[in-house]
């Protein structure tokens, strides 16, 4: 969320943040909200002291043995109008609680600016993507072998859904072990394993709500399934002062994922692209203003690294201002190719929100002069397993039909080195 004192201060700055990402102005509506409610703040102090005066005077009179007949009226007067005053109060603080908690975040200074993927900026590739002809997809590989099943899950659970069986279920289960390892043991990551569903102002706090309500699962008892661990993880600060010394802090989690892909109607309707539910494994860090520029290189050298691993060719781009996400300040995606598609696909998003989620969180940190400050939040994917496994089929598979296992992996597969068709 967004600072009301910055946009008092310099309301042309948000204006002009919000061009950059393609939207209107909203600075007017917002101070205008922003009016409304000092005024009726001004004028509500204003009574209460009045009140305060008047019930002394009162008191003062009747000690003295004097009617205060007017000034009591005055006061029973008051205490009709102030309960009022204090319900518009509120509903102005509301409105603009609501109008600043759906305004996205700035962009940093160095983030291109574009209208979508296609003005991304490409800074480095790795590896040599491979072009064959007949190059199949996952999908079409998975149930070759008989061991990813759509239809099954269909009757189960509708469309959207996977079943892996067998050495695919057990090659996802075997990337997300190689991934938590390779983060904790090389890049200092503390492994956690979080709640899956959340409160709302969990939900609200790393900027899911109220926004996208639409594309999350909600359940009957109205606690809210995490769309990823970045939710959980990030708000292990949620309403709390940490100590300087403790920063930076790195989390990371392999969980389920949940997502309602409500803005993703026809596309990627085959395979294990774009699914109502997948593992991933994130990456968050919890930093001061001043570490969170290196930390996100770092943090996207991290997911990075996982795909050299398994050799799989990729390259990451600088996402423009117009393809950002609503809480990042700026995004590096990794995207893995797939020859199957004969492209490019995105495999993780890693993004440095700056203190926009900590203000909605009220995540503060403390320094040695005792000072107290907003803390800056990072995230990103380390990387999604599902997406890995499609790169990993359509990567390593072979005319005869069979998957290679990548080196890297067959100690978490028993030391099987191939995938065939029974």
């Amino acid at each position: 969320m967004l600072d009301i004192r910055q946009i008092r201060d310099n309301p042309k700055g948000l204006d002009d943040a919000l061009a950059r990402r393609n939207l209107p102005p909203v600075s007017s509506d917002i101070l205008e909200l922003d009016r409304q409610r000092r005024a009726v703040q001004s004028e509500l102090q204003e009574l209460q002291a009045t009140r305060n005066h008047v019930s002394k005077k009162i008191g003062e009179l009747k000690r003295k043995g004097e009617g205060a007949t007017e000034l009591t009226a005055e006061v029973a007067r008051l205490k009709d109008y102030i309960p009022e005053l204090e319900q518009k109060e509120r509903d102005l603080a509301g409105r603009l609680d609501m109008s600043l908690a759906i305004i996205p975040n700035v962009p940093s200074e160095d983030v291109p600016n574009g209208r979508d993927e296609k003005d991304n900026a490409v800074i480095r590739k790795s590896g040599e993507p491979a072009r064959k002809n007949s190059a199949k997809e996952h999908y079409e590989i998975g149930e070759a072998l008989g061991l990813m099943d759509f239809d099954t899950a269909a009757k189960m659970s509708g469309a959207r859904f996977t079943l892996l069986k067998g050495q695919l279920a057990q090659l996802e289960r075997a990337l997300a072990n190689f991934m938590l390892d390779t983060h904790t043991r090389d890049f200092g990551y503390l492994e956690a394993s979080p709640p899956l569903m959340v409160r709302e102002e969990i939900m609200f706090g790393t900027g899911q709500l109220p926004k996208f309500r639409d594309d999350q699962f909600q359940t009957t008892q109205g606690l809210w399934l995490i769309p990823t661990a970045e939710v959980p993880l990030t708000n292990i600060v949620y309403d709390s002062i940490v100590d300087e010394a403790r920063l930076p802090m790195r989390f990371t989690a392999k969980t389920a994922c949940f997502r309602a892909e409500a803005g993703a109607a026809g596309r990627d309707t085959r395979g294990m692209l774009r699914q109502h539910q997948f593992y991933k494994v994130e990456l968050v860090s919890i930093t001061t203003p001043e570490q969170s520029p290196a930390e996100h290189e770092r943090m996207t050298k991290a997911a990075e690294n996982i795909l050299k691993k398994l050799e799989l060719p990729f390259r990451t781009v600088v996402l423009c201002t117009g393809d950002m996400g609503f809480a990042a300040r700026k995004t590096y995606d990794i995207e893995v190719w797939l020859p199957g598609q004969n492209t490019y696909r995105e495999i993780s998003s890693c993004s440095n929100c700056g203190d926009f989620q900590a203000r909605r969180m009220k995540a503060r940190f403390r320094k040695a002069d005792t000072s107290i400050h907003y803390l800056h939040t990072l995230n990103g994917s380390g990387i999604a397993v599902g997406r890995c496994l499609i790169a990993v089929l359509e990567n390593y598979q072979q005319d005869d039909g069979s998957v290679v296992i990548p080196p890297v992996l067959r100690p978490y597969m028993g030391g099987l080195e191939r995938i065939s068709a029974p």
